[in-house]
């Protein structure tokens, strides 16, 4: 009998020695880096080949004639506006003065938007008060915003940034709310014990742990940024405001240019994908990896 209660602390030891190994290992998974043909393969080519698609489908309607040239023209008569603007030089001028008021704008909702969600989500009664505001604000089309705005702020880049605010602040705002809610009771006392409260416990702890759902709200809050603004350029315009995506998009529809319209809308298009390519696929793909649900 001695013998065996003896052997019972050692076999525990044991099994603790044996269970931290198997932690170990799980921690030590190594990260390979993908060959550069998988990602050729896996990432490049599926949407080069829906391109390819999309173009071959079009030029088929064309010359089966489904309707009148200018309301669908040929690729090649868009490809020709296109170049167009290169050759005169302002292609990259109309992306970019929509691009960088899109960026400002997103960044600023960024920095409302934060805060907002974390004293929405951590204060019951600031969350009893403007929790169904902002969910309701969300849900509001961003146009709906542009003629109050005008009427505010008159046809100025206050009046776009203003747009963009109300359209975005809401979306980044719930989306860290719900992060927070789903981060797990424990967390947060064990955040107290080591005295992270407050501003820290918030930074260190609330942060971290709701990252995945402050994420897609981030998504969010960047697509509804991208869309307040080009609703606000194609309805308020004005030569003081430059020439933007939507204001291009807007001279093309007031000239019957059908070519410069779908290529306005090609290029509103690859602008968001490529914000989303660029910017917020490896942050998502970034957070996957630190939480063990992605390798690549």
């Amino acid at each position: 009998m001695a013998g065996t209660e003896t052997d019972r602390p050692r076999a525990g030891v044991g099994d603790l020695a044996g269970l931290e190994a198997g932690l170990d290992a799980l921690d030590a998974v190594p990260v390979k880096r993908t060959p550069l043909r998988e990602v050729l393969l896996r990432k490049v080519l599926p949407p080069v080949a829906a391109v390819v698609l999309v173009l071959v489908v079009w030029k088929l309607l064309v010359l089966a004639g489904v309707t009148d040239d200018y309301k669908l023209p040929d690729p090649s008569a868009v490809w020709g506006a296109l170049r167009r603007l290169w050759l005169e030089g302002t292609l990259f001028g109309i992306v970019w003065t929509s691009v960088s008021r899109g960026l400002l704008g997103f960044l600023a909702a960024l920095a409302i938007g934060t805060p907002l969600g974390l004293l929405v989500a951590r204060v019951p009664l600031i969350r009893a008060a403007l929790g169904p505001v902002l969910s309701g604000l969300q849900s509001l089309p961003s146009v709906a915003w542009v003629p109050a705005a005008v009427i505010w702020l008159g046809i100025t880049d206050s009046a776009m940034y203003a747009v963009i605010l109300l359209g975005a602040v809401p979306s980044i705002a719930n989306g860290l709310v719900s992060g927070i809610d789903q981060v797990p009771p424990l967390y947060l006392r064990a955040g107290r014990t080591m005295g992270a409260t407050g501003a820290r416990g918030a930074w260190h702890v609330l942060l971290p742990a709701a990252l995945p759902g402050y994420l897609a709200g981030l998504k969010q809050g960047w697509a509804f940024s991208w869309r307040s603004l080009m609703a606000a350029e194609l309805i308020a315009s004005s030569p003081d405001l430059g020439l933007g995506l939507g204001q291009y998009l807007e001279n093309a529809r007031t000239d019957s240019d059908m070519p410069g319209v779908l290529l306005g809308i090609i290029l509103i298009l690859f602008v968001g994908i490529a914000i989303d390519l660029i910017v917020f696929s490896p942050l998502e793909r970034r957070v996957l990896r630190s939480r063990g649900l992605a390798t690549r």
